[in-house]
């Protein structure tokens, strides 16, 4: 067993954090649930729950994470093997992290690295169309919503624009006409090397990196995370080639230069958030690979 009690919550106060925390994130997952239910899908916001395969039932729930002694009636919390007893009730066992030590080192190296880089601000959103580059309209991945520009025009802003990609996962669904284009070329290996804290898919991943290392992270700082990558899908697919004006999303027509200094502002905007996200997250998890590490 490896815990390292810093705080102590009672009941009362534990409760009092679960009910905000599912008040919170309701009006996030309603919407899932109802689509689920009718057999439908959302080009923007399903992409939190279908990329980053977390269920509803994983966001809603409350924990505290690592650090905090739960009081009171904590038997469901004991049931989880990630919860070890305490003299006074419950608390977060980092023991049942040692399996994961690989990728927690893997995590707090890609999160150190990344904030002590600039912001590189020049993609322009340029990934999504990457993805459909050189395709027809039968074989782009998001079929139920049409393009805003011709294939031919599509390719034209692309070659114009440039492909300036650090991300491993959003070049790695780049169409093959499309990924000799790009400046650099990403690996998994490599990431470390690559991520910096203007990329949007970047900064989503704050919130998989949450998720990764549940139930340790607490909620809440789960949840700023996961508000953060909805705003930077929106901005993401705002800027994609796609006409979503139906599902009430204006197009920033980052095929202009007017609509890639909006783009710019508003990254700039998400990677100003995201540097207070990232620090926490690492304040987070660098006391779990000490405590798996004395252990």
């Amino acid at each position: 067993m490896s815990t390292d009690v810093l705080e102590t919550f009672t009941e009362e106060e534990w409760r009092a954090r679960a009910q905000a925390h599912q008040a919170r994130v309701e009006p996030w997952v309603a919407p899932r649930r109802d689509r689920r239910s009718r057999g439908q899908s959302h080009p923007v916001d399903d992409f939190l729950f279908d990329y980053y395969p977390y269920s509803v039932g994983r966001i809603t729930s409350w924990h505290p994470g690592y650090g905090i002694e739960l009081q009171g009636n904590v038997e469901d919390f004991a049931a989880n093997p990630a919860y070890c007893r305490t003299t006074r009730g419950v608390t977060a066992n980092s023991a049942a992290l040692d399996r994961q030590r690989a990728r927690l080192e893997a995590t707090i190296r890609i999160l150190q690295t990344t904030a002590t880089r600039e912001a590189n601000t020049g993609c322009f959103g340029m990934h999504e169309w990457a993805m459909v580059y050189a395709q027809g309209a039968d074989e782009v991945r998001h079929r139920t919503h049409p393009l805003r520009l011709s294939r031919e025009q599509v390719m034209d802003v692309v070659k114009g624009v440039g492909l300036r990609c650090t991300h491993f996962d959003a070049f790695r669904f780049f169409t093959s006409e499309a990924a000799p284009l790009n400046a650099v070329t990403p690996t998994r290996a490599r990431q470390a090397e690559f991520e910096q804290p203007g990329c949007l898919h970047a900064n989503m991943d704050l919130y998989k990196y949450a998720q990764w290392f549940h139930p340790f992270v607490s909620s809440e700082l789960t949840a700023d995370c996961f508000a953060l990558a909805r705003q930077a899908r929106e901005l993401d697919m705002r800027a994609a080639p796609y006409d979503l004006q139906d599902l009430g999303y204006v197009p920033i027509r980052v095929e202009t230069l007017e609509g890639r200094h909006d783009y710019a502002r508003q990254q700039a905007e998400i990677t100003r958030q995201s540097r207070d996200l990232r620090e926490r997250l690492l304040t987070s998890l660098r006391p779990l690979l000490s405590s798996i590490s004395a252990s």
